[in-house]
Formats: C-alpha cells, structure tokens, sequence
C-alpha cells in the first residue's frame, strides 16, 4: 500500500473550553488531489493550521512520510516540502509576479551582498508560471493590475516552486468567476501531475468531485467519512458533512 506523504492522528486542540479537534485524522497520497470539506465550525481551518505548522495540537501526531515529525512553525513545515496558499494570498500588490514569486526567497547578484538578481528571478519564474499552464501579458506587471484568476495563480505557482511534497489551498476560487475558476483547477490538476499532492479545502461541492480525487470529510472536529470523488455525490458529501445521511457508496466510516 502507498505511504501517505503526509498524516495526522488523532490531533486534538482546545481553544479554552472549546475543542476544536477531537482526535482528528487527515491522510494525502503522494501525487493526489485530496478534498478537505466540512460545515463552518467542522474544525478544518485548526486541522490545516496544525498540519503546516502555524498552531500546535494538545495531543496527536504528525507524520511526513511515515515518520514523526515536530512542526513548530511554518518554517518547520516548509522545510518538509509542506506549503499553503491561502484566501488573502498574501501578495504583494505593487511588485511584479516575478518577484511575488520569490517573495521572502529572493535571490541575490553576489552572496551576502543584497543586490537582487532580478534577470535570474524573471527567467525562473517565466519558466514556473509556462510549465504550470499560467498565461500572464507579461511578468513585470504589478500584480495588483492583475485579475483575479491571475492573482490565484501566481499565488499557487509561488507554493508550488518551493513544495516538494504537498500545498493547502484554501477555498481557492471562491473569489474568482467561472472561467478563472475553471483556470484555477487547470492548475490544480497541473501541480498534481507533476507528483506534487494537493489538499484543496472548499465549500463548492461540485468543484470539488470535479478536480478531486478523493475527499475527506471532517464533522464537528474529526475525521467521519472518506470518499472516492469518482464514487459519490454532491447529495452524498452534504449529507456526509451534515450528518442527515448513512455513509453509503464508497463512503467509509472512521
């Protein structure tokens, strides 16, 4: 059986007297989109936040691999491959996509001297957003004169040059119209292929079976069902999440 890339188990956290997960299980494969969904307070946005380092669980365990690991921090979690793009995107809206980029990474001219390499910085980046399929009129425009779609892209190109492993997205079209979102998830299964996992966390059930490749349903901070998107229904996902449904068709109980 494939090892996981990356696992979580039984994590638990409190925020005072509210517990936010209850013993909570996550599992992404090597090279898979993996849905997270979940109603608002299910407990997703704690479960990605432990798994790429920015809070701590009380209790549980993280694996990368098969092995144990200790995330203290995102910078922890980046240098085991792990990235995360979320809904603000965290783009600087004055500088170009190249050096949104490398933004935080930037390389430099001469080591030690911090003259940017911005000749180096461009080509790299040219070659990024080509090999992902992301069309831009030209990779010295601001990215705030940018759509949207556009925006979301550079994003996800930023997290995947540096992942080596597995990227979050977190309700990555939400914002966006139907042909960027259709763009987005071009994308998405673009990371996918080249053997990069993909932990999408969205809302949109129909978007969802259209890019995953399973899905992962947390229900009042814990893992209660997993899907084969192929195998299930959006019925099927809501009633999941609800709990109004019997876990039928593909569906497995935790």
């Amino acid at each position: 059986m494939t090892q996981p890339v990356l696992e979580a188990r039984k994590l638990i956290k409190h925020y005072g007297h509210v517990l936010a997960l209850d013993e909570a299980d996550f599992t992404a494969f090597p090279g898979e989109v993996v849905a997270l969904i979940g109603d608002n307070g299910a407990g997703k946005s704690t479960l990605v936040k432990t798994l790429v380092g920015a809070i701590r669980p009380d209790q549980g365990e993280i694996l990368v691999d098969g092995a144990p690991v200790h995330l203290a921090s995102p910078l922890d979690a980046r240098g085991y491959g792990i990235e995360a793009v979320y809904q603000d995107l965290a783009l600087a809206p004055d500088l170009d996509s190249a050096a949104n980029l490398f933004l935080g990474r930037e390389l430099y001219a001469v080591p030690f001297v911090r003259v940017l390499n911005r000749r180096a910085m461009r080509q790299r980046a040219v070659a990024a957003f080509a090999e992902l399929g992301i069309e831009l009129p030209d990779v010295g425009t601001p990215v705030g004169m940018l759509s949207g779609g556009q925006r979301q892209s550079i994003a996800v190109a930023r997290a995947v040059a540096f992942a080596s492993r597995i990227i979050f997205m977190d309700e990555p079209t939400a914002a966006l119209g139907v042909v960027q979102r259709g763009r987005v998830l071009d994308v998405i299964r673009r990371v996918r292929d080249r053997g990069v996992s993909v932990v999408l966390v969205s809302h949109n059930m129909p978007e969802v079976l259209a890019v995953a490749d399973r899905v992962e349903v947390l229900r009042m901070g814990r893992r209660v069902a997993t899907y084969t998107a192929a195998q299930t229904s959006v019925d099927e996902l809501v009633g999941a999440m609800t709990g109004a449904l019997e876990l039928t068709n593909g569906g497995q109980a935790q």
